[in-house]
């Protein structure tokens, strides 16, 4: 695949924005703790989507995205905001689904880099 042409990549992009908006859209802004997870994470989200997008090929930059997504995953119970129900569970669902996204980058760039180039 070439830059700016993976559908993953814009994913990342998206999830990064739906989660920091998801305090403004649930009411959830009181709660700074749980607020300004999503605003950092939501943020670096689109950062690391389009630095991966920006590349030539899914390569390390996909990592980011990734551990990101991992991170999100488990800040309601490490930052301790699993009682702000809304806004816990965007946290769980786009983490699931920004490691899908960008995961799957990862594991198909590992694919085509095995197979056998064609003899000429």
């Amino acid at each position: 695949m070439t830059t700016w042409k993976r559908w993953q990549d814009y994913l990342t992009v998206l999830l990064g924005v739906v989660l920091f908006i998801t305090p403004f859209s649930f009411g959830a802004t009181s709660n700074t703790t749980a607020a300004w997870t999503a605003y950092v994470v939501g943020v670096l989200l689109v950062l690391g989507g389009l630095w991966a997008a920006s590349t030539k090929q899914a390569n390390t930059t996909e990592w980011v995205p990734v551990i990101l997504a991992v991170i999100l995953f488990i800040s309601p119970w490490v930052v301790g905001f699993t009682a702000v129900g809304a806004i816990a569970w965007s946290a769980w669902i786009i983490g699931v689904l920004a490691f899908l996204s960008a995961g799957s980058l990862i594991v198909m760039s590992g694919r085509t880099s095995m197979r056998p180039t064609p003899s000429a």
